[in-house]
């Protein structure tokens, strides 16, 4: 009954179209009909097919543009209009991010760094600016507060933490290995927001010991650390919002997949040309 009435009503939409809408494919549809489908429907079949692999493995979250780079550095020379409509045809729907919220605590007795930055995210090479700050996601089991420290430059995550409360050895753990991880010479711009694990002593110590220039945002401005708060939409949208996490275990291990095994080394970013944060900076070298 489905196949006829496309067929009936193929003058009003196209066949593809209409067997999307139906949850259909096209190739059952000819089969039905009982011809063959042309050259072109062959071949889309055949992308879509390689569209769908694509789709998953970039966790559902690549819209057109992305997917067609991912499809071209593959060889597969297809443009962005057909990329488009084959995916808004068959569901293919990239993962939208949602508002998002944060907490800063401000309200302390702790020095506070001059805005070394001023907004100006941009750098010429890595290790030059860096950005941290701290998140949290919730669990059946409470909330869990993930820290991380991005250098601006790449926007590749060098450090990160998590922990079930929000102290200052959450912020200096994920400081401690992007510094062992990077080695960086001296002279790093940090910036942060003014929240006290950010101001305590034992992080400004850190910072000095490796020569590096403490940095923090206006009171109340969230724009002074906008590229930060960028990567943890990022983050929440492709990962946290869409699983209800039963334990803190649970969400840091997908947490460390997702950033080390696809963040860092995989995603492909508007900003930086459709290149991965890891790609950008081997580039650069």
């Amino acid at each position: 009954m489905i196949f006829r009435h496309i067929d009936e009503k193929k003058a009003d939409l196209c066949i593809a179209r209409k067997c999307a809408l139906f949850g259909v494919s096209v190739s059952g549809f000819y089969a039905w009909k009982g011809r063959k489908p042309s050259r072109r429907q062959l071949d889309d079949m055949v992308l879509l097919a390689h569209i769908r692999s694509q789709f998953s493995l970039s966790h559902e979250t690549y819209g057109s543009p992305r997917m067609v780079v991912e499809l071209q550095e593959d060889g597969i020379d297809v443009g962005r209009h057909r990329v488009a409509r084959l995916m808004r045809d068959n569901g293919l729907k990239a993962l939208q991010k949602r508002g998002f919220k944060k907490t800063t605590d401000s309200d302390h007795g702790g020095p506070v760094a001059p805005n070394m930055l001023d907004q100006d995210f941009t750098a010429d090479g890595p290790d030059q600016k860096w950005g941290a700050d701290i998140s949290y996601i919730w669990t059946a089991e409470g909330w869990l507060y993930l820290a991380i420290v991005v250098d601006l430059f790449s926007r590749r995550i060098v450090g990160w933490a998590t922990s079930d409360r929000m102290k200052k050895d959450l912020a200096l753990t994920a400081l401690k290995r992007a510094l062992a991880i990077r080695q960086p010479a001296a002279g790093i711009i940090h910036h942060s927001d003014r929240g006290s694990q950010y101001c305590s002593g034992d992080y400004r110590k850190l910072l000095a010991d490796h020569k590096t220039f403490a940095s923090m945002s206006g009171k109340g401005n969230c724009y002074d650390n906008a590229m930060v708060e960028t990567v943890f939409k990022t983050i929440k949208s492709e990962l946290i919002w869409r699983t209800a996490w039963q334990s803190r275990r649970q969400a840091d291990i997908a947490i460390g997949r997702y950033i080390d095994g696809f963040y860092n080394p995989v995603r492909r970013h508007s900003a930086l040309g459709y290149k991965s944060p890891c790609r950008f900076e081997a580039e650069a070298a």
